[in-house]
């Protein structure tokens, strides 16, 4: 479909799309025309929640939703360019399925990403139609939890996020809570009960053709090789509903410690709790092994829970100062992924625009860092990253130049004297070495980087403080 196509279809009127909303199956069942975010009768409604899912403004919202977020196509291999001219087409036979009960959602196809310590994350592609679904079905149920959601969880949750735990965490620590149970569940979104799951689904949910598609969508399958999976338990990540659903179902997790006293913060599956104590620590993690079982069928991974000091340890990326009133920072860990995705897309070799994949891929990757780590109150690290990233794309350059010859020309077109030229293109040292030395240095300064569109994940962080974007 062409870029003028696109622009046409999104411009078009919504009525065009879903009708003009006479006589629609939604008023012939009885549905209040109240939005889906106010109208508390169609929440509790026996048989009222799917039609607010149905409901038009619901999916409009939605489609735009999935629209905005792009994202690949799923197993159908439709595009999200092809949405609104197969809804058009389609949309009341789906609508009709659905409030019979008789849509089938599509498997997701199974995308493997690389963890950073190592194995994999399995995260399970929906087909866009599915995605647009998914996420009427969390836009209608998400308010009824929010409520009474805890207010020690920060993912996935509208008006709350990382940064928000960290502060929490500071502030625990402050209080002198300097040891922390850093709890991570095995396998979470692959190993959740469906069963258990939707007991609690069940409780604020009556509408019985929801909790059928709810359940629908859990056991869709997973699409590998061209052949389906069944699934019997887990819940995909990838999808617009997962989210929703993992906050139903540790926030019994959250209300058991919140009726204990504890002082935690959760984000999805990581879960930290505060005490002060290594023995007060010892007992919560073991205690909380077993509710978890009972309760929940969840399993505890003991080789990445620990009972450790908040400074050994890191949430979400972030760490801590060992300082009595401890300062926010940067995780080592996160500063050697970061160093490691550095390495991949800088060029090694001839063939590639330095300036170019500085604007296209390093700049966009260190903006987004930045924007995410501009927490930390100790900022030499920035400092340190802005010189070591420096010095990569020097020692790039000179192992570009191959030869002696070309090294002592490119010295001089970048202004150097010929005796400094000479030296420094002839001392047989290896690339690492050069671009650390005053010759690199004064060829090719911060400011020549600068021209290519590099930007200083210092002076981001600091733009970030000051309340503006570099």
């Amino acid at each position: 479909m062409s870029e003028a196509d696109a622009e046409s279809r999104a411009e078009m009127p919504e009525a065009d799309l879903w009708g003009s909303g006479r006589n629609s199956r939604e008023q012939e069942d009885g549905a209040s025309n109240t939005p889906a975010s106010t109208s508390r009768k169609v929440f509790l409604g026996e048989q009222g929640l799917l039609v607010a899912v149905v409901k038009r403004e619901n999916m409009i919202r939605a489609l735009k939703a999935v629209e905005r977020n792009k994202g690949a196509p799923g197993i159908d291999r439709m595009a999200i360019s092809e949405l609104r001219s197969y809804l058009r087409k389609e949309w009341e036979q789906i609508k009709e399925a659905l409030l019979k009960g008789s849509y089938r959602p599509q498997p997701v196809g199974r995308v493997e990403i690389p963890k950073p310590g190592g194995g994999v994350r399995e995260l399970g592609i929906p087909t866009v139609l599915d995605r647009m679904i998914q996420r009427t079905i969390a836009q209608v149920l998400s308010p009824i939890w929010e409520k009474d959601f805890s207010v020690h969880s920060y993912g996935f949750r509208p008006g709350r996020s990382a940064h928000m735990a960290v502060k929490a965490a500071r502030e625990f620590i402050a209080e002198g809570r300097r040891w922390v149970v850093d709890m991570d569940l095995e396998k979470f979104f692959d190993r959740v009960n469906h069963d258990v799951l939707m007991a609690r689904v069940a409780r604020k949910v009556q509408d019985k053709r929801l909790l059928g598609l709810i359940r629908r969508y859990l056991q869709s399958g997973v699409m590998m090789g061209g052949i389906v999976e069944p699934r019997s338990e887990g819940t995909p990540q990838g999808g617009p509903l997962s989210p929703l659903l993992s906050n139903i179902l540790l926030d019994d997790l959250d209300k058991e410690l919140e009726r204990r006293g504890h002082r935690f913060c959760r984000y999805a599956d990581d879960c930290d709790i505060y005490v002060r104590s290594r023995a007060a620590g010892e007992r919560v993690l073991e205690s909380l092994k077993g509710f978890l079982s009972r309760q929940l069928r969840l399993k505890v991974n003991e080789a990445k829970s620990q009972v450790a000091r908040p400074f050994q340890r890191k949430y979400p990326g972030y760490s801590v100062t060992m300082h009595h009133k401890p300062r926010i920072k940067v995780a080592g860990e996160s500063i050697r992924r970061l160093k490691e995705k550095v390495r991949k897309i800088t060029p090694r070799g001839r063939g590639r625009s330095l300036g170019r994949v500085i604007a296209e891929k390093l700049t966009p990757l260190l903006r987004g860092w930045s924007q995410y780590y501009r927490l930390a109150e100790t900022k030499g690290i920035f400092e340190e990253l802005d010189q070591w990233i420096r010095r990569k794309l020097r020692c790039i350059i000179w192992k570009q130049w191959k030869r002696p010859g070309t090294r002592y020309e490119r010295l001089r077109r970048q202004g150097l004297d010929e005796e400094r030229s000479r030296r420094g293109a002839s001392n047989g040292r290896g690339p690492r070495w050069n671009s650390g030395q005053t010759h690199m240095n004064a060829a090719f300064p911060h400011s020549y980087f600068v021209r290519l569109g590099l930007i200083s994940l210092l002076g981001s962080v600091r733009a970030y403080a000051r309340g503006t974007s570099s």
